[in-house]
């Protein structure tokens, strides 16, 4: 156990993040379910962005690495275009 009154808030601090950081990875994982899902091509664009907006964000706050974002955004968006 920590001794250090700073050292156990950053035990709190951490915690409490990483259980931030699990929810929103996992949030954006499912709306990647539901984009890949999409059947037709108006679904898929309305999804799109909202989908794009949680990767960057995940990349922005490190959850994620920023080239993982980039080649899902890249691999979504091709999906998506090539949807009828």
């Amino acid at each position: 156990m920590a001794n250090h009154k700073s050292s156990i808030k950053r035990i709190r601090a951490n915690a409490t993040k990483r259980l931030r950081n699990r929810y929103q990875a996992k949030t954006t994982r499912t709306f990647i379910k539901r984009l890949r899902a999409a059947e037709d091509k108006k679904t898929g664009l309305e999804l799109l962005p909202k989908v794009v907006s949680m990767l960057d964000r995940l990349a922005k706050k490190n959850v994620i690495h920023k080239n993982k974002a980039a080649n899902n955004k890249s691999k979504l968006t091709k999906f998506v275009n090539g949807l009828k």
